[in-house]
């Protein structure tokens, strides 16, 4: 996906969270982010865009010296949400991608961010959903593309005592353009390709339960999981992200 692209689904996705947290209450209970209610999730993303607005917006080099805000009364949060909401999109439409600016990636760019705010906004708006009863899924391409942010970007944050995965994995999107193998090395851990082939299990699905199921959102029953159940299990608990 493009920058536009991105930025497009940050407005559709972004406006759809707190929507979805209006209409479930903020008192109400994020099962899919335990120990959070729906304010914590509205505080939570609002602090996100609220950082990486910063980071991007005045080229920081480090995150150092952020200064991170106070959490206001409950009643104010939609409207500090959407106001920080549009400052985000404001910047983002700004810059030119290919900036440098610190992220916690290999990737220094603020191209990076344009995504990695796509996709978190994305996945908290299903989130918020859920905690209105209602259960819409991530857009595919969107998801697709989530899923390769994933595996190029958080799938080396391993758990502490995590296992190695035992084997070859090939991931599938059945809605949409997407497949991946990875398979174990000694030296990474995975590696990473963008290919079909055949591996020890393979993880077929609609992009959006694929997505889901890495970031625990989902159950991996959701898929349809062909070869060593146990490789994909230990996939899915091999890093340390929530």
């Amino acid at each position: 996906m493009e920058p536009k692209a991105h930025l497009s689904a940050l407005d559709r996705d972004g406006a759809a969270f707190a929507e979805a947290c209006e209409a479930a209450g903020l008192a109400v209970a994020v099962t899919s982010c335990p120990g959070w209610s729906t304010a914590d999730l509205l505080w939570h993303l609002t602090e996100v865009h609220h950082f990486w607005c910063t980071i991007v917006g005045e080229r920081r080099s480090t995150w150092e010296g952020y200064e991170r805000p106070s959490r206001p009364r409950d009643l104010d949060l939609l409207a500090i949400y959407r106001a920080g909401l549009a400052e985000l999109r404001s910047v983002l439409a700004a810059v030119d991608p290919a900036q440098s600016n610190w992220t916690w990636s290999a990737d220094q760019s603020a191209g990076f961010v344009v995504r990695r705010m796509a996709q978190e906004t994305a996945v908290h708006r299903w989130d918020a959903e859920w905690a209105a009863k209602r259960d819409v899924p991530i857009e595919s391409t969107l998801a697709s593309d989530g899923i390769d942010e994933f595996l190029t970007h958080m799938i080396g944050d391993v758990a502490d005592g995590a296992q190695p995965t035992g084997g070859s994995v090939h991931i599938h999107c059945t809605d949409t353009a997407g497949e991946w193998t990875l398979r174990p090395t000694e030296s990474t851990g995975l590696a990473v390709a963008r290919e079909h082939s055949k591996g020890d299990v393979a993880m077929r699905g609609a992009a959006s339960e694929i997505l889901l199921v890495l970031w625990r959102r989902r159950e991996l029953a959701r898929l349809d999981v062909v070869g060593d159940h146990d490789v994909a299990q230990r996939l899915i608990a091999r890093t340390s992200l929530n």
